[in-house]
């Protein structure tokens, strides 16, 4: 029996997946950045990379907004002022997330276009980055003392898996545990049962391999790890 599951939540896959939007936010601007510039495929299959993140982060947030908050508000309403805190922060990341849209579309038919995409990307960063260090770092403890890892790991299978066909959870499951730990990556593929988890885990693995060599190459940008949130510093 695995008496963890009555303990409080164990948050640490919300991390994970937004070390990896970091981490692509990271690698995009270096591709964008540093001459030379992307060839035609590379521009096009970053375009529709950056257009997938979106569609992720969406999906990401609207589970949030679905499942997890109103389940810690209704346990917790000391914690309103801060869900109210997340939900604005969503409205901003969302206007951000079409700005992008649209930059990764005209970039994806036209070069000309990496300007204005380097400039959403900035805007998109600049609400995105804080907020999820807002969540890791304030919102999780929160969550952790509220519900339990069982209750957590319902509200994650109904919201964040389950609304996915199993092709995207494939590509969505090496996308995220790409560069992490030995731990980070234990910590996700138990998010899935054990026969469907070997399917994603060796169905989908060439796949996004060819797709990351086509994105980044051998270029500096496919060296970066997935980026943890730094902690707190402590001010003396």
């Amino acid at each position: 029996m695995n008496t963890t599951r009555n303990e409080p939540a164990d948050t640490r896959s919300m991390g994970i997946v937004h070390s990896a939007l970091r981490r692509d936010l990271r690698r995009t601007r270096m591709v964008l950045e540093t001459p030379p510039h992307p060839d035609e495929p590379r521009r096009r299959t970053l375009a529709a990379h950056l257009l997938w993140m979106c569609r992720f982060l969406h999906m990401h947030h609207a589970g949030e907004d679905a499942g997890l908050w109103p389940a810690i508000r209704a346990k917790n309403p000391a914690a309103g002022a801060l869900l109210d805190r997340m939900a604005s922060d969503h409205q901003q990341i969302g206007g951000a997330i079409a700005g992008v849209e649209d930059g990764a579309r005209a970039y994806g038919d036209d070069p000309s276009a990496r300007e204005r995409l380097l400039t959403a990307l900035t805007g998109l960063e600049d609400v995105l980055l804080p907020h999820l260090r807002r969540e890791e770092l304030e919102m999780m403890p929160v969550v952790a003392t509220t519900i339990t890892t069982a209750e957590y790991r319902t509200i994650e299978k109904k919201y964040f898996v389950e609304p996915k066909g199993f092709a995207e959870l494939g590509m969505e499951a090496h996308w995220i545990i790409d560069g992490v730990t030995p731990e980070d990556r234990d910590t996700i593929v138990h998010v899935v049962p054990a026969v469907p988890r070997f399917l994603l885990l060796h169905g989908f693995a060439r796949k996004y391999r060819r797709q990351a060599a086509v994105l980044w190459g051998t270029s500096p940008a496919s060296t970066v790890p997935s980026l943890r949130v730094a902690p707190i510093e402590e001010h003396s």
